[in-house]
């Protein structure tokens, strides 16, 4: 009834969160598309290390993009070093969410450690980006936010 047309919830939730939350939005008379996040991106080996996750990000994507698309989720958020393998198993109906986006120029990546430019994430087929830090922290956000639009209309055409 708000008007939103895509949420997330945490793929480390589990199936049963999973399942859930796509029961409660099915319920919905116009249901948003339902993503799962996955491994954040400012997240690497040693991060998950530290929070008893065994395996590289990249592993560990594939695992909880399997299991959001098995729980029958629309989709994942995931860094666009994940998206072409993601892709290729899960197919082209699954959305890929991509943060960590950075600019060509390359702004610093902040706390990000797995980052790619606009066209890196379209091109390893994403289907949506977010980009936060690279306009809000921008000298004029607005000019930022157009140089990047452009960027997104050279990628997708």
């Amino acid at each position: 009834d708000l008007g939103v047309w895509m949420l997330n919830v945490h793929a480390l939730g589990g199936e049963r969160m999973l399942q859930a939350a796509r029961e409660g939005v099915a319920r919905a008379g116009r249901a948003p598309l339902l993503v799962a996040v996955t491994i954040l991106t400012s997240m690497d080996a040693s991060d998950l290390a530290g929070v008893g996750i065994n395996g590289t990000p990249e592993e560990n994507v594939v695992r909880l993009a399997t299991l959001a698309h098995s729980c029958g989720l629309d989709g994942v958020v995931c860094s666009s070093r994940e998206t072409a393998e993601l892709r290729a198993l899960l197919g082209a109906d699954f959305k890929l969410v991509t943060p960590g986006i950075r600019p060509v120029n390359n702004k610093p990546a902040g706390d990000k450690k797995r980052v790619v430019t606009v066209d890196t994430a379209f091109g390893n087929g994403a289907d949506y980006i977010v980009v936060g830090r690279p306009i809000r922290d921008a000298d004029s956000p607005r000019e930022a936010a157009e140089a990047i639009q452009a960027t997104i209309a050279k990628a997708v055409s």
